[in-house]
């Protein structure tokens, strides 16, 4: 589990400096207009709900695999 967290942080650590190439005019009218953080609160909450809910989908497995051993 550890290693996957890793994983995913290198990744977006990695992708940071896509991000900076160039404008581009919708991002700019949503960051001048405030909407980008609602674009980024969305996707992070869908983020974290997938997250969240292959968390729990890997505990009930694990519990499977224990039961049938």
């Amino acid at each position: 589990m550890k290693k996957i967290a890793l994983s995913i942080v290198l990744l977006m650590l990695s992708t940071l400096s896509t991000f900076a190439q160039e404008d581009v005019d919708m991002a700019t009218g949503l960051r001048s207009e405030g909407k980008i953080y609602v674009v980024v609160l969305v996707m992070l909450v869908i983020f974290l709900g997938l997250a969240f809910f292959l968390f729990l989908l890997d505990r009930r497995i694990s519990k499977l695999e224990k039961k049938n051993t």
